[in-house]
């Protein structure tokens, strides 16, 4: 067990203090990230639908493939009796859903929850609940009432444990690893497979000791001018002279997630990249420096906004996030967004990767750090120059 049992149990208390105010009976979690942080289940099982019912009092249950419980067995702290394995024929069959199991399986042990007059939370944005398994849950238990849980568990993780932040300082050091195989791999004439090979091989190894953890995105590898958006990955095209190559990646150690992004110039840098860059830093820096717990969420992209509007720019998107536990296809916590309509006030051991990215036209420039709120200022988790690499110049 990853954690102390003290500490899952304090984990469910404020899911059910939370769950007390939002008026909910009962709690029915498919986040694998949300399950894995409740109960401490890590395998690569979440291609098929699988749950844990949270109720108000009492013990929770897991739910997963038959195959798939032993392995809920060997990582979650769960007594066996709360791992429960829906039968094969379920699987990938067009006229059943394994949910129609689950909820047979829920009412054979009295559970409930809806028939007591609340409301049962459901993750309804959930990259792993599909509009069949919200049927096979409405269908099959009818005098439920369901209700969105609006991501009640991913804001409760949103504030760490120290144990936590230990944690992501490892996957942090796991990040600076793989970012230096980037800086090291990525030169004039390397095919773009062959850097992303090398990054992930480091972000695996690990650093310093720490054994790495696979990521929940892919290294992203925007090259030359399309280096104008985001989240593109790579191809087997070898880097030329004169493109600048954005790198975005993450350790991960345990499943918690240190992301960062630097950009690689192959070559003297053009002016546009360069100012550009420096503009970049100046804001980072700004914003890094405002942040302490009591500091508004929206005062940070107030601060980001002002620097550029110096320099007559702006960024329309968010610039960072909350994170910790992550699954693919998402190391965020889809919480907290650094913008100026979030109304949300840091607080200590909140974690946040800060992106200042900005994409213009056939070229763009991205310098990202992981965060930590400490007592009295920004824990930068991540260790790597702050700067516009350029190499052969």
């Amino acid at each position: 067990m990853l954690f102390a049992e003290g500490e899952y149990g304090t984990r469910l208390s404020k899911v059910r203090e939370r769950m007390a105010r939002q008026g909910l009976s009962a709690l029915l979690v498919t986040d694998p990230a949300n399950l894995y942080y409740l109960t401490g289940y890590n395998a690569w099982s979440f291609y098929t639908p699988q749950l844990v019912f949270v109720p108000a009092e009492g013990p929770m249950v897991l739910f997963t493939r038959a195959m798939d419980a032993g392995g809920a067995f060997r990582t979650a702290w769960l007594p066996q009796e709360c791992i429960v394995g829906y039968p094969e024929q379920y699987v990938h069959r067009p006229t059943v859903h394994p949910f129609d199991w689950v909820a047979f399986s829920l009412r054979e042990r009295g559970l409930v929850a809806g028939a007591s007059g609340g409301c049962v939370g459901l993750e309804m944005d959930s990259h792993f609940f599909s509009p069949k398994a919200y049927r096979a849950l409405v269908h099959a238990l009818p005098e439920w009432t369901f209700v969105d849980s609006f991501e009640l568990v991913n804001w409760v993780r949103s504030v760490k444990s120290p144990a936590e932040i230990e944690l992501m300082r490892k996957a942090a050091s796991v990040c600076g690893a793989a970012m230096q195989a980037a800086v090291e791999t990525i030169d004039v004439g390397t095919r773009q497979c062959d850097a992303a090979a090398a990054i992930s091989h480091a972000q695996i190894s690990g650093s310093d000791g720490v054994g790495g953890d696979y990521p929940a995105i892919v290294p992203m590898l925007p090259t030359g001018e399309a280096a104008d958006t985001p989240h593109l990955t790579w191809s087997e095209d070898r880097f030329e002279a004169g493109q600048a190559v954005v790198v975005e990646l993450a350790g991960a150690h345990q499943r918690y997630h240190a992301p960062l992004a630097r950009t690689i110039s192959l070559g003297k840098a053009p002016e546009r990249l360069s100012s550009l860059a420096d503009v970049v830093a100046e804001g980072l820096d700004t914003v890094i420096d405002s942040v302490r717990p009591g500091v508004a969420v929206r005062d940070l992209a107030h601060a980001w906004n002002k620097t550029l509007a110096k320099y007559g720019l702006e960024k329309p998107s968010r610039i960072g996030y909350s994170i910790g536990v992550g699954y693919p296809p998402d190391w965020g916590e889809r919480t907290i967004s650094i913008r100026s309509e979030d109304e949300t006030v840091l607080a200590e051991n909140m974690t946040f990767h800060l992106i200042g990215g900005m994409w213009m036209d056939h070229y763009g420039y991205e310098l990202s750090e992981s965060i930590r709120v400490a007592p009295s200022g920004a824990e930068v988790l991540t260790s790597f120059p702050r700067e516009l690499i350029q190499k052969g110049r």
